[in-house]
C-alpha cells in the first residue's frame, strides 16, 4: 500500500486540479451565456423600436408634408442603427460605444419629430399617432430595462474572470473582460426642446 501511496496522492491533486479549473471554466461559460442573453434582449428591444418607426413616420406624414427633413432624419438613422452590429463573445468597447451612438441617433431623430408633431392638433389627437406615442414610451423603457439587465450579467462575467486566480485561467482561456453600456456623449445634459 505504501508503494501506491505516492501515486494515490498524485492522481488526487490531479483530479483536484482538473475540477477546479474546469469549474472556474465552466462558471466563466455559463456567465458569458448570460451576457449573451442579456445582449440578445437589448437588440430585441432595439428591434422593436425600428419596426414602430415606419409606421410611425407614415401616420405623421400624412399630416405633416412640411416636416419632410425630420422625416427623413428618422428614416436614416433608423437605417444607421440597424446597420451596426456586435457579436457579443467578442464586443469591445468601442464597438459598444458606436452601437451607443447609432441607437442615440435613433432617439435624437424621433424626440425631434415629436417636437415637430406639436405644430399639427389633429394629428396629437389622431388615436393611431397617441397608440404609436405611447407604444415608443413603452419601448424605450424596455430598451432601459434591457441595456441596465446587461450591465448586470456583464459584471458577474467580469467579477468571476478578473479575480485571483480565475483570473491566470481567464487568461489562458482566452477569457476577456466584457464592457458595459454606458450613458451616450451629452446626457449628462438636460435636454433642451424648443417649440
Amino acid at each position: 500500500m505504501k508503494k501506491f501511496l505516492p501515486w494515490i496522492i498524485v492522481a488526487v491533486v490531479i483530479i483536484g486540479l482538473y475540477g477546479w479549473a474546469s469549474g472556474i471554466y465552466n462558471k466563466a461559460v455559463t456567465l458569458d451565456q448570460d451576457v449573451k442573453e442579456s445582449w440578445g434582449n437589448v437588440n430585441t428591444a432595439y428591434q422593436k423600436r425600428n419596426d414602430l418607426i415606419p409606421n410611425l413616420v407614415s401616420t405623421v406624414k400624412g399630416y405633416a408634408t412640411h416636416e419632410k427633413s425630420t422625416l427623413t432624419a428618422v428614416i436614416e438613422a433608423r437605417a444607421k442603427a440597424t446597420s451596426v452590429t456586435i457579436d457579443p463573445t467578442n464586443v469591445t468597447p468601442e464597438q459598444l460605444a458606436a452601437y451607443n451612438s447609432a441607437q442615440s441617433g435613433v432617439s435624437s431623430s424621433l424626440s425631434k419629430l415629436l417636437v415637430s408633431v406639436e405644430q399639427y392638433p389633429d394629428l396629437k389627437a389622431n388615436q393611431n399617432f397617441i397608440d404609436l406615442q405611447r407604444e415608443l414610451t413603452s419601448m424605450e423603457n424596455q430598451i432601459l430595462t434591457a441595456r441596465t439587465r446587461f450591465n448586470e450579467a456583464v459584471k458577474p462575467y467580469n467579477n468571476n474572470i478578473n479575480t485571483f486566480p480565475r483570473n491566470i485561467l481567464a487568461g489562458m482561456y482566452g477569457l476577456k473582460e466584457k464592457p458595459y453600456f454606458e450613458a451616450s456623449t451629452g446626457a449628462d445634459k438636460p435636454v433642451e426642446v424648443k417649440f
